[in-house]
């Protein structure tokens, strides 16, 4: 073998590696957009994945690390196994058990291939020094070593097993909803250990401290998504809004920064594979007031004057405008909280590709008192084919000034 023939070899084979490090890197950027990383990992005006969001938990809050390649304060340190130890196993680079505000136990079913592809994307960022802020967890919940309890029961770990009965867009459906897109971490009641309660899986519950109600995400007979079509979903998650609702509030940011962005293929997937959850048993419902009819009653009167020149006398809303509340899910869900909020503070829809200048919903609370404001939102959960208990105006007054609005 010639000399000149070794030297074409090499720049043939670094020409190729290169291409396929590019790959990677492009892959990672598009998974980790899909993990929606940078929603914790990017303070308010902050570098991109350079960390110091704090993340707000019952037991105190947790400031997002930097996870830019600056090896002091970053993970420039860090090797490919260490972060896949992070993700699939949550542990740390120092080897100490994560906090499950970090989602490790959905990343868990992320595949090596992947992870190893986040990384190659994070380590060519340009690296952002940043001292790490302290976390304020409440004592004994700042002892790691509970960790150790926690995970042995309330933690599975391993990737996502392919279901060889299912079609390969189920599959790949459920494997970013159950892994990368960690949905049942919002999508699930919490106990009062903070372990997410998993069966029924994405059956919906209030997320911790923000206050706002993830929806059961069954698309059939009692689940927050009944009636909708998987049409609806990548509505949705493509534009911010469908002809069944439109993403407010947590949701809002998840498709700003992150489902706006996915290819309509994984999208459709993760529909298919939403559109399988089993029906749901009615859910339990709370008691309506005493005085249910009465606020109903006031609460029309409330409606006519202030929501029905938006949303119609009949509840169908107005076109791609102003969304229908008759049947809508969030207004119907169990709790009531997000009928309440988005009356309260207003209701703002992202700024997509697909949707560049939604509408959004002004904030009445300067202009309803608390029984007004009781008085419409039970209304509304009532009239034409809803059937939702009521709300009370102390249920109002706890919402007024609530956080992680």
């Amino acid at each position: 073998m010639t000399r000149a023939f070794r030297w074409m070899t090499w720049l043939a084979l670094s020409a190729a590696a290169t291409l396929a490090h590019a790959d990677d890197v492009e892959r990672g950027k598009y998974l980790a957009t899909a993990g929606d990383c940078a929603a914790c990992h990017t303070a308010r005006r902050g570098e991109p994945y350079a960390g110091g969001r704090i993340v707000p938990t019952p037991f105190g809050a947790i400031p997002a690390p930097n996870l830019t390649p600056d090896t002091e304060t970053g993970i420039g340190a860090w090797s490919a196994d260490d972060f896949y130890r992070a993700m699939h196993s949550g542990e740390g680079h120092d080897g100490r058990s994560l906090y499950p505000a970090f989602p490790f136990t959905s990343y868990t079913k992320v595949t090596r291939a992947d992870t190893d592809a986040i990384f190659a994307y994070l380590k060519g960022l340009p690296a952002v020094r940043r001292a790490a802020i302290p976390d304020s967890l409440r004592w004994p919940y700042r002892m790691r070593s509970l960790m150790t309890a926690w995970r042995t029961l309330y933690f599975d770990e391993g990737e996502y097993k392919t279901d060889p009965a299912r079609s390969a867009a189920w599959n790949r459906g459920a494997y970013l909803v159950q892994g990368l897109g960690h949905c049942n971490e919002c999508h699930a009641r919490r106990n009062s250990f903070g372990a997410m309660v998993t069966d029924p899986f994405l059956a919906g519950g209030i997320v911790p401290v923000q206050n706002w109600y993830a929806p059961d995400l069954s698309m059939g007979t009692h689940g927050g998504l009944a009636g909708w079509t998987e049409t609806d979903v990548v509505a949705l998650l493509k534009t911010g809004r469908s002809s069944k609702g439109v993403a407010v509030g947590q949701m809002a940011e998840v498709v700003l920064r992150s489902t706006q962005h996915l290819t309509d293929a994984d999208l459709a997937a993760m529909a298919t594979y939403l559109k399988s959850l089993p029906d749901r048993d009615p859910p339990p419902q709370r008691e309506s007031a005493a005085n249910a009819r009465e606020l109903a009653m006031n609460g029309q009167k409330v409606y006519t004057d202030r929501c029905a020149g938006c949303h119609a006398a009949d509840g169908r809303g107005k076109g791609d405008a102003y969304p229908a509340l008759d049947g809508n899910g969030s207004v119907t869900e169990p709790t009531g909280i997000n009928a309440i909020r988005m009356v309260l503070s207003g209701g703002f829809s992202p700024a997509t590709a697909g949707n560049p200048r939604p509408y959004s919903m002004p904030p009445f609370s300067q202009t309803l008192s608390d029984d007004d404001a009781a008085a419409v939102v039970t209304y509304i959960r009532q009239a034409w084919s809803n059937k939702a208990p009521s709300v009370s105006p102390n249920d109002v007054r706890a919402y007024r000034s609530t956080p992680g609005g």
